[in-house]
């Protein structure tokens, strides 16, 4: 394991915020540490690379395996088609066709949807199953890393991270790229969990959306400013995930109490998405990111 010292912004001095356990796979507890001066949390003691891959061993990932056997992975892929139409209808507000990278596409959901509608796509995704399901809906080849050589000299004009920027174990590394590969006047889109919702605060260290070792980093609105403006790059706009406090709560429950109480999960959802229309701190943000 490595122990992480410095954040990667700047390198500030990084303090201890909480503890987690990984509920999902491994058991082992994890400390997430704040960067204070720019309000991003970094995950220690982080895996080697080459040991993060068993960490996402395990049918949890939905979103990697297609479940749609037991009625939680029915209601997820239920919300997920609604959710697919809404990502389309929000990039289509910006851009009405053109080039798309699609980072962490897991099996191409998106991808299709956007191939559907007319754009030239891309996909990206380390995980060799969902790589490989996303390349049979697609016909496309998936690329296995953001960093691959073929994609040296693409440029895109939107490029989308949907609850990927959390994963990638260098962040400045990521974002320099991403201004490579995105046109002057391109669209980049990032979705993250957001550590001061209210459904985070609630459930403090059984909270979902902490997700150790997977979750590298955590996100505040603050942080992604600073992150991205390294890179001469601003945030233009902010989204919510309406859904995510709900499948968020859900599983903090089956953490927190060893089963997925619906009724508490639901009312947690709904008062952290009634507070968020005062404080506009919802449980995910998409972020919607320009050139300077």
């Amino acid at each position: 394991m490595d122990i992480v010292q410095d954040s990667p912004i700047h390198n500030n001095p990084l303090v201890e915020f909480i503890t987690c356990k990984d509920h999902t796979v491994s058991g082992q507890e994890f400390t997430i540490l704040l960067d204070e001066q720019s309000g991003l949390l970094v995950t220690t003691p982080r895996p080697p690379l080459d040991e993060l891959g068993k960490y996402y061993e395990s049918e949890a990932y939905i979103s990697h395996t297609d479940g749609n056997k037991g009625l939680f992975e029915k209601a997820y892929q239920l919300v997920r088609k609604y959710a697919l139409k809404n990502k389309l209808r929000l990039i289509s507000k910006h851009k009405k066709t053109g080039k798309l990278l699609d980072i962490g596409c897991g099996t191409g959901a998106f991808l299709e949807t956007c191939m559907k509608a007319g754009w030239t796509i891309t996909g990206v995704e380390p995980g060799e199953k969902a790589a490989k399901l996303a390349s049979n809906k697609t016909g496309k080849n998936i690329y296995p890393s953001l960093f691959e050589k073929e994609l040296n000299g693409e440029q895109f004009d939107v490029i989308t991270m949907w609850h990927v920027l959390e994963h990638m174990p260098d962040l400045p590394a990521t974002i320099a790229r991403l201004k490579n590969l995105l046109k002057p006047d391109g669209l980049l889109v990032i979705a993250v969990p957001n550590y001061n919702s209210y459904d985070a605060v609630h459930y403090g260290k059984y909270w979902a959306a902490y997700d150790v070792p997977r979750h590298l980093f955590h996100f505040s609105q603050r942080s992604i400013n600073e992150l991205v403006s390294v890179e001469s790059m601003q945030v233009t706009e902010t989204r919510p995930m309406i859904f995510d406090s709900y499948y968020v709560s859900l599983l903090s429950e089956q953490h927190k109490y060893g089963q997925k109480r619906w009724l508490p999960a639901f009312f947690t959802g709904l008062h952290s998405n009634l507070k968020a229309q005062q404080t506009g701190e919802y449980s995910s943000l998409i972020y919607l990111i320009k050139n300077v």
